[in-house]
């Protein structure tokens, strides 16, 4: 089996990639059969020197690779007819902008599998960066507070070279928070937790529900919940998560409770489907909505969290929302709320997450091309094969053809 690791052709530039160096020297090591070609790549956060400093062949010519890997969309001109492609497609939900991708895909006769869609029998993601949006959008969130607030200016996330130098600078500022700064976080997923990391790792306090909703405090606090602490059902019975999951139109949020004693809300949800908005434009007018800053990590426009109105870049990474009006204002005015929104987080830690995803692809995925996919990795990740859609994504039929 013939692996190619390709270079990153989407604009804005993204410096990732799925395999690092030493990720890929462990494949050839473990996996005597397998061979590996790393594309050239000028923006790539490791160099082609740390490549071949390791014995791995970097070279222009991948057209002997079974089996290409790369993280973004590839451009549509880019594809190589009859191969095997691993990215994220952003096509699995239907995404308007990328339908001409999934043709082009099919036209081509390549058999795609999508990060998004790896998954292990129970259906849980198994490859993902999501831990480190959130490590990223808890640093971004402190940056855009201290600027909304005046109180510091951290430098860009970008600029750091990892997650320990984003730690070491939000050591620095933590005693310049507010002395009651109330934090609220939402979601206990790997994004979610990602946060978690960061506020634990600056040795915020974690306070109780209870205690957050009717205690005041002399010192910077947070509080972590979950769905069915921000939603309720309809007759009030509690029926635990799965009910949720499979009854999301039986729900109403109650998250008003934490936006009126919250300065700073993180978004780390995932957001289903038909599930209740966490707080809707009306909410955000109310004399009572105390949030001043957002950081929406999970990053829905114009969904559950209302002020989330577009998403920012990493050049621009803070914009401000105006209750009264629902429009873009200058986030530091004195009415807006400022919002952090920026949708490809992991880009700017690229090195820490893309030893992180190697690590999981290595454990989860590289191992089903040597054991006929014993657990079905591959089989449900796979998407298209022999130019038609396969039985699983069959859904998407419609949508290749135009007609959603």
């Amino acid at each position: 089996m013939h692996f190619g690791i390709i270079k990153e052709r989407k604009n804005p530039p993204d410096r990732r990639v799925v395999l690092s160096p030493e990720a890929c020297k462990q494949l050839i090591t473990k996996y005597s059969e397998a061979q590996l070609t790393v594309e050239p790549s000028d923006i790539r956060v490791y160099s082609d020197a740390k490549y071949t400093d390791l014995g791995i062949t970097v070279s222009e010519d991948i057209a002997d690779c079974d089996v290409l890997l790369g993280v973004k969309e590839v451009p549509i001109e880019a594809l190589i007819p009859n191969k095997k492609y691993f990215f994220f497609s952003h096509t699995v939900k239907k995404q308007p902008y990328n339908r001409k991708l999934l043709q082009a895909v099919l036209e081509k006769n390549i058999e795609l599998y999508d990060h998004e869609v790896i998954t292990g029998i129970r259906g849980q993601r198994l490859v993902a960066f999501g831990r480190y949006a959130g490590i990223v959008g808890a640093y971004n969130g402190f940056r855009a507070l201290g600027l909304k607030l005046g109180l510091f200016e951290l430098p860009k996330a970008e600029t750091l070279p990892n997650q320990k130098a984003l730690i070491a600078a939000l050591i620095e500022i933590k005693g310049l928070l507010p002395k009651d700064l109330k934090i609220l976080l939402t979601g206990k997923g790997r994004v979610g937790n990602g946060v978690k990391e960061m506020l634990d790792a600056i040795s915020l306090t974690k306070v109780s529900i209870n205690d957050y909703l009717h205690h005041s405090y002399e010192e910077p606090v947070y509080c972590q919940i979950d769905v069915l602490e921000y939603n309720e059902r309809l007759d009030e019975q509690y029926l635990g998560r799965e009910d949720f999951y499979k009854h999301p139109d039986e729900y109403v949020s109650n998250f008003m409770r934490f936006a009126k004693v919250t300065d700073f809300y993180i978004a780390g949800h995932f957001f289903g489907d038909g599930a209740p908005y966490l707080f809707t434009r009306e909410d955000a007018k109310h004399t009572n909505f105390n949030i001043k800053v957002v950081a929406d990590v999970s990053c829905d426009i114009d969904g559950p969290v209302a002020c989330t109105i577009k998403p920012s870049t990493i050049a621009d990474p803070v914009y401000g929302y105006n209750a009264e009006t629902e429009s873009e204002v200058d986030f530091m005015d004195k009415d807006a709320i400022a919002v952090m929104a920026v949708d490809n987080l992991p880009c700017e830690l690229p090195a820490d997450a893309s030893d992180g995803f190697g690590e999981m692809f290595l454990k989860y995925v590289i191992p089903a091309f040597f054991n006929n996919d014993k657990e079905g990795v591959l089989e449900r990740a796979r998407m298209t094969q022999n130019g038609t859609l396969t039985e699983r994504y069959k859904y998407l039929e419609d949508y290749v053809k135009g007609k959603e």
